[in-house]
């Protein structure tokens, strides 16, 4: 059972991030092209952490 509220609270905290640089990311893409991939690149791995620790959960 702690383990398996460990893995729900990592992935709450990353999914809250993972919010954040996707609003982070539209709203650089009308100033800067470069910060607004950045930030988009950055939300596609912790969307992949994401997934993995939701495979892990199962």
């Amino acid at each position: 059972m702690k383990r398996d509220k460990l893995i729900l609270r990592h992935r709450k905290k990353l999914r809250k991030k993972y919010k954040l640089l996707i609003e982070e990311a539209y709203n650089f893409r009308q100033t800067d092209h470069a910060l607004s991939d950045i930030s988009e690149f950055k939300a596609i791995q912790l969307l992949d952490k994401l997934n993995k620790l939701k495979y892990l959960s199962r």
